[in-house]
């Protein structure tokens, strides 16, 4: 089972599918906000109502990487991305379809929160450490990159479904697309392992620059890994980044710059740069962790994000609003690449997707306390200025952490139990 140096690897391929699955599930659980005017035009629900669907789609979104993940390394990753596909395109078609406020609760909110949550980052993260052990940090750019682009390309499509035929068709039509893209793309390209096709991961042997040596074939559990300070680490690191970017930015950015003369407009066009330089910025994020490591280029984002905050605080005019949003845009998930791969060498591939959706989880409840905190010091001072400068030191703060991860693969102390049925240790 060896897999030659030179010509095409089939995981690229399996790379690819991911993309395509991730990117239309990464879109679809973002375009709900689209659908809250039309839907109080139809109903007179309030917004109130209407977002409290928004809060419970994200919290089981978080909720959910833990437990996907720990199904993703036990079942394999394909069936958990296949139910979680379809999943999803089955809460979109039937919030097509809603009459009362307790469907949209039940479809939008928990059946699209959930199969969002499942061809999320923990799944994802998952199926790339199986099939790369190089290249890894540069895989899981492709696959942020992929999820950035999703709401750049679905949202806007929602956006024209709705202007053309509604958003009962517009919800319909989604939900199909989902179901006919990704469910054959999954069924037809995604393998769970490469020794299901006779092949060694990408890269295997090979020893590239900076890359820590591989952890064992096996699975460290969430206990063990808790004994070791690289997962709270990995954890604490990745809550920063919800509470400075989710939580805070993407919550607040709009209101904040409304409060200093920005019109909506301007605030959306700032989006759509941030937008944009997060797929660049992540995609560039992988390649550079792939070459000079990965501790380094962690704590590197971390600080230049706390910079960009306090920045924030003297924009002036629109130029430098859209300077802002391209240099935080930059590292928005930048941070995932370093993280995911520093996950897969310190604790083992096979233990990526049950560890990676606790880590994520801690970065959710960065991201809703973030939000919290945000409302709270406003309505407290009357300005977000406190918000900014708590988010800009939490930064400052992750880059200690980030320099204090050891990233020396675990195979001492922590027991590890053995790799799936099938795939035998150390086979790979």
């Amino acid at each position: 089972m060896t897999a030659p140096r030179s010509g095409f690897h089939h995981a690229w391929i399996v790379l690819g599918a991911l993309v395509v699955v991730m990117l239309l599930g990464s879109g679809l659980r973002a375009v709900f906000g689209v659908f809250i005017k039309p839907m109080e035009a139809t109903f007179g629900w309030d917004r109130a109502a209407l977002s409290g669907a928004a809060a419970i789609s994200l919290l089981l979104l978080g909720a959910a990487g833990p437990v996907v993940g720990w199904l993703a390394d036990r079942w394999g990753p394909r069936q958990v991305i296949l139910l979680s596909a379809i999943t999803l395109s089955v809460g979109t078609v039937l919030s097509s379809g809603v009459t009362a406020l307790w469907q949209i609760y039940l479809t939008a909110g928990v059946l699209m929160g959930l199969g969002a949550g499942g061809v999320g980052m923990s799944t994802g993260a998952s199926l790339a450490a199986r099939w790369f052990e190089a290249r890894r940090g540069l895989v899981m750019g492709l696959v942020g990159g992929a999820m950035s682009a999703g709401q750049l390309v679905v949202v806007p499509l929602a956006v024209w479904l709705t202007l053309r035929y509604g958003w009962r068709h517009s919800f319909f039509w989604l939900g199909l697309l989902m179901l006919a893209v990704a469910v054959p793309v999954t069924l037809a390209f995604v393998r769970d392992d490469p020794r299901q096709r006779g092949l060694r991961p990408y890269g295997h042997g090979d020893a590239p620059t900076g890359r820590a040596p591989v952890a064992p074939e096996g699975r460290t559990s969430v206990l063990d890994a808790m004994q070791v300070p690289a997962f709270w680490l990995l954890a604490a690191t990745l809550f920063v980044c919800g509470y400075t970017s989710n939580g805070l930015v993407l919550t607040h950015l709009v209101p904040h710059a409304a409060e200093h003369g920005f019109s909506e407009m301007h605030a959306a066009q700032a989006l759509g740069v941030m937008g944009g330089m997060n797929i660049l910025g992540t995609v560039a994020s992988g390649w550079i962790c792939d070459r000079f490591g990965r501790k380094g280029p962690l704590a590197f984002y971390y600080g230049v994000r706390g910079l960009s905050l306090l920045f924030l605080l003297y924009v002036w005019n629109v130029p430098s609003l859209h300077i802002f949003a391209a240099i935080f845009g930059l590292n928005y998930i930048s941070t995932v690449p370093p993280t995911t791969t520093l996950t897969a060498n310190i604790f083992g591939r096979y233990s990526v997707g049950s560890l990676s959706g606790w880590i994520f989880f801690a970065h959710q409840v960065g991201a809703a306390l973030g939000a919290a905190a945000g409302g709270w010091i406003f309505q407290s001072t009357g300005s977000y200025s406190w918000a900014f400068i708590s988010a800009a030191l939490l930064a400052f703060l992750a880059v200690p952490m980030a320099l204090a991860i050891d990233e020396s693969p675990i195979g001492r102390a922590p027991r590890t139990t053995p790799a799936p049925a099938g795939l035998p240790a150390g086979a790979g």
